[in-house]
């Protein structure tokens, strides 16, 4: 059912897609058409929904939803973007309603009540999502990289102009703004990072980062895959978060007159996000393809601990020219991950680290995996290995699962291990087969 007043939106769009991200992290959307009757615009998708994992459209037992029962898609007017890619049409980001309330399985539901949970200590978060992704071309029945360059190679930047610029300009046209681009280390690997934006706004740039950059891909007769690991030789794919702390609309993270030049809130909130990492990551790190990627040596973040531009440590706090601090990286994270359970989730273990006065760590100076036990202990630890792990930790983490709801944990946790158990005997070039173009 659509309800809108058409003068809401320019007068050459006339269809609007309204998406929303599932438990998968599958983005998916429905079109409707712009009418002038009423005042909002919404569409109807079954409950089961959230509880359908990446290999199949059908819903999870587990999960305690079945195809009986509908919900409400509303569309969020004010994150409407005109779709450059798709002539006639706009896109919304939609929030799920059932009986007139927030239904308490939505994603994005769920980082808006973390976000006013923030509010009410007075805090705000900044925060971008700092893509990488492969090119990819079809030769001789089979994908290969549209090069064979380097990190920053310029050669690249050549060969990839054209997709490339229709990919920064069709952004730009959504309002969202790029910061810096270069080819990455792998063979037709890229990053492009945008600016930072408020919490909410930054989950929704992902979603449409990601829809810009495979449609235009598409567009160039190429495939774009943000797969955290499409070939066990090549560079892994992430997508770090950029995150930074506000207080009445000053930047609190950098404190001079600290020893860590950190602000004591900033340090209780890293700590809180370090001390859940290991549950975190089923959320951050949610598929096992996940895991070929989160390995020593490979500025992925695979060990639970802090430093100054550490590209090693899960999380790296960025140093300026001027020795101050404005934001730090969260590396433990790529794009297989939900953005709005991924910033709801690091929100919800930052501030149980301001709740407890939780105390950070001095930060690690070296590369933790050059570091040797002695005595027996080591407080450098590595992350899980395995997805398989991480959701154990997540079913024992009750802070993170609190702040997610008992039933958006649930359905979550369900879909991950049937994931899991689905991925686990396949072979790597088998699990890729099936993911390379849904991420």
């Amino acid at each position: 059912m659509i309800k809108n007043n058409k003068e809401c939106f320019p007068s050459n769009i006339n269809y609007l897609r309204i998406l929303w991200c599932d438990n998968a992290n599958m983005i998916r959307g429905k079109l409707v058409k712009i009418t002038s009757d009423t005042d909002e615009i919404y569409t109807s998708i079954s409950e089961a929904q959230q509880a359908v994992p990446v290999m199949y459209d059908r819903p999870i037992p587990e999960a305690g939803l079945t195809p009986v029962g509908e919900i409400y898609l509303k569309a969020d007017l004010e994150s409407f973007a005109p779709i450059s890619y798709a002539p006639g049409q706009g896109q919304v980001m939609g929030d799920m309603f059932k009986n007139l309330e927030e239904w308490e399985y939505c994603p994005r539901g769920f980082l808006k009540r973390m976000i006013s949970k923030l509010a009410r200590e007075g805090l705000e978060i900044k925060a971008s999502f700092e893509n990488e992704f492969y090119l990819l071309k079809n030769k001789n029945n089979g994908l290969e990289p549209v090069d064979n360059t380097l990190f920053a190679s310029t050669y690249s930047m050549d060969i990839n102009y054209d997709v490339i610029e229709h990919i920064m300009d069709s952004l730009g046209r959504q309002d969202i703004i790029v910061e810096q681009y270069y080819p990455e280390s792998g063979p037709g690997q890229q990053e492009i990072t945008i600016k930072y934006a408020s919490a909410l706004e930054a989950a929704d740039n992902q979603i449409a980062f990601r829809e810009t950059v495979k449609s235009i891909a598409q567009k160039h007769g190429l495939i774009a895959s943000f797969l955290p690991k499409i070939d066990l030789d090549r560079a892994g794919s992430g997508c770090h978060l950029h995150i930074s702390l506000w207080n009445q609309d000053q930047n609190i993270i950098f404190d001079h007159k600290s020893k860590l030049k950190l602000s004591k809130t900033v340090q209780m909130f890293i700590a809180g996000i370090l001390n859940h990492l290991p549950a975190l990551m089923a959320i951050t790190t949610p598929i096992p393809n996940s895991y070929h990627r989160i390995q020593p040596q490979s500025w992925s973040g695979a060990f639970q601990c802090w430093g100054f531009d550490n590209r090693e440590a899960a999380i790296r706090v960025v140093t300026e020219k001027d020795h101050s601090i404005k934001h730090f990286e969260f590396k433990t994270l790529d794009a297989a991950s939900n953005p709005y359970l991924a910033l709801g989730a690091i929100i919800a273990a930052g501030l149980n680290g301001i709740e407890n006065g939780l105390k950070l760590e001095n930060p690690l100076e070296t590369d933790p995996a050059n570091l040797k036990q002695e005595n027996g202990t080591d407080r450098i630890i590595p992350l899980p290995s395995s997805l398989n792990e991480t959701i154990a930790c997540l079913e024992k983490d009750k802070v993170i699962r609190k702040a997610m709801g008992a039933n958006l944990s649930k359905a979550y946790i369900a879909v991950k291990k049937a994931e899991e158990e689905f991925f686990k005997n396949l072979k790597f070039e088998e699990e890729v087969k099936i993911l390379l173009e849904r991420y």
